[in-house]
């Protein structure tokens, strides 16, 4: 990361080309962080810990099969195409702006501060919060499961309050550093992979209902353009996530670290899921009674419905257990995504210093952590208070704010690295034409969804005839543009200057 300029304006104006081999900063070792905690294969746990594997394939498969049928595989494909072309966007900016802020940095860098107060920060940690809130409730839920605790699973009261003690403990995991986090996750993933290939592998060797085909990786295959969408649509959310290890980028040996991470860890999961689409396909069918994979009832969580004929009921445990430990593992690298967010938010001046507190042992964003721990449970109980179909509409919004913002910074990269995009074919295809491209279908899935949402049937809850999933996916993003007035009143100068050097970092006393 070369040294940025500290004059009024370079953040919020067009900056100067940065040169090609990234040197780091003081700015980029400010803050506090241990540097060269975290390796390659650290961090590609960590981004696909984030991602929740199990969890996502358990309970986006079967929706993906209602609309698409035998092409399920081929939605996961289409699906993963602008997740990939994203991901372009980001090892680029990390080559030469790495900063934990990340989003929020390159968004501000590009667009200006309100942009990346907005987008980078307000709608990433908003999105970030909610999926916590989600994962600590499904974490739950599982772990009554597989401890046989089937009464108390279906108490709200009893599941809240396993929800916050699991928060409690995992947040204090992830105050104690990323090397025991890195660990951890180390032992979660392995659980993972293996209860997925071996379910898997299990059902592709027993009698099949329908025989496994290419032709359902034919994305041309799809008749209905509609239902082709609905299913990508779908199938973002399985692949959401990765981006977190990109937070870690300055706690890694090299900055090229996260870069090679994120491909490799964003190719790990298409591989994972399409091994485990073909499989259950095949073994169940897509028919929508019994166990097929169409079947409404069953549609919510595939998993459970077929580890057990698969797998036997011994064994079906272990995938039952696979899928608790992936809601876990994702709440545990979240909360270390979020709080790097905002210590880089606060250390360039856009939030309260207290964000800016690390931890004097474990060299951990240690006031954020906590926060970001309690807020998850604040919410939580404040959801369930509500109504539990308020918790599941604010879920189903999440769709809203990952096309904003992944989109947004797609488009920032092609616009931070414009002045290079002659410099070399090389240049061009990976700042400008592959971002791009990964911009237009990302918005293109922000608009869709918008559509979709609008509509009073979409989800559980409405409002004078607008549906309630839309209501919240675009009240958060209004809500958020309250809250930058509100920031810019409090933060002048960073939104007047834009400056990113780090001015002071404040260590805990504990």
């Amino acid at each position: 990361m070369t040294k940025q300029p500290t004059d009024a304006g370079a953040m919020a104006g067009t900056p100067p080309a940065p040169p090609r081999t990234a040197v780091p900063s003081p700015a980029a070792t400010a803050k506090g962080l241990h540097r060269g905690s975290v390796s390659l294969l650290g961090a590609v746990a960590l981004g696909l810990s984030s991602v929740a594997p199990a969890y996502s394939i358990a309970v986006t498969l079967g929706l993906v099969t209602l609309v698409a049928g035998h092409l399920a595989p081929a939605a996961l494909l289409l699906g993963f195409v602008p997740i990939l072309l994203t991901a372009f966007a980001f090892r680029e900016f990390n080559r030469q702006l790495p900063d934990c802020g990340t989003t929020f940095v390159w968004t501000t860098r590009a667009f200006g501060p309100l942009a990346g107060w907005l987008v980078g920060g307000w709608a990433v940690q908003i999105a970030t919060l909610i999926a916590m809130t989600a994962l600590s409730q499904v974490g739950a839920v599982y772990l009554l499961q597989v401890l046989g605790l089937h009464t108390w699973e279906q108490r709200p009261l009893a599941v809240t309050v396993t929800a916050v003690l699991l928060l409690a403990a995992l947040t204090a995991v992830a105050r104690r550093g990323l090397r025991i986090a890195a660990s951890v996750q180390y032992v979660l993933l392995g659980l993972q992979l293996t209860a997925l290939f071996g379910f898997g592998a299990a059902a592709l060797v027993q009698r099949h209902s329908v025989r496994p085909s290419l032709s359902w990786l034919n994305p041309f295959a799809f008749g209905d353009p509609g239902s082709c969408a609905q299913a990508v649509l779908l199938c973002l959310f399985i692949y959401w996530g990765w981006d977190s290890l990109i937070t870690v980028n300055e706690e890694t040996d090299s900055d090229r670290v996260p870069g090679r991470a994120v491909l490799i860890s964003t190719f790990t999961l298409l591989g994972t899921y399409l091994f485990t689409a073909f499989a259950a396909i095949s073994f169940a069918g897509t028919g929508s009674t019994g166990i097929g994979l169409g079947n409404a009832a069953t549609a919510t969580d595939v998993l459970a419905t077929l580890a057990p004929p698969v797998l036997g009921s011994v064994l079906a445990k272990a995938v039952q257990l696979a899928v608790c430990v992936s809601a876990v593992s994702s709440l545990l690298t979240t909360l270390i995504s979020s709080s790097r967010t905002t210590l880089s938010m606060a250390a360039h001046g856009a939030l309260p210093a207290a964000f800016r507190r690390i931890h004097p042992r474990h060299r951990t964003p240690a006031f954020g952590t906590v926060f970001f721990g309690a807020a998850t449970a604040a919410l939580l109980v404040l959801l369930q208070l509500l109504s539990p179909r308020f918790l599941g509409d604010a879920i189903l919004s999440i769709g809203l704010l990952i096309a904003c913002y992944y989109g947004t910074t797609a488009l920032a990269c092609v616009w931070h690295f414009r002045s290079q995009l002659r410099d070399s074919p090389r240049d061009l295809l990976m700042k400008g034409v592959l971002p791009l491209l990964g911009a237009v279908l990302m918005l293109a899935a922000f608009a869709r969804s918008a559509y979709d949402m609008y509509a009073p049937a979409y989800g559980s809850t409405s409002f004078h005839g607008v549906g309630g999933v839309f209501l919240l996916g675009f009240g958060s993003l209004a809500l958020g543009v309250a809250a930058v007035l509100i920031a810019r009143a409090r933060f002048p100068r960073f939104f007047r200057e834009g400056r990113t050097a780090v001015t002071r970092i404040t260590v805990t006393e504990d």
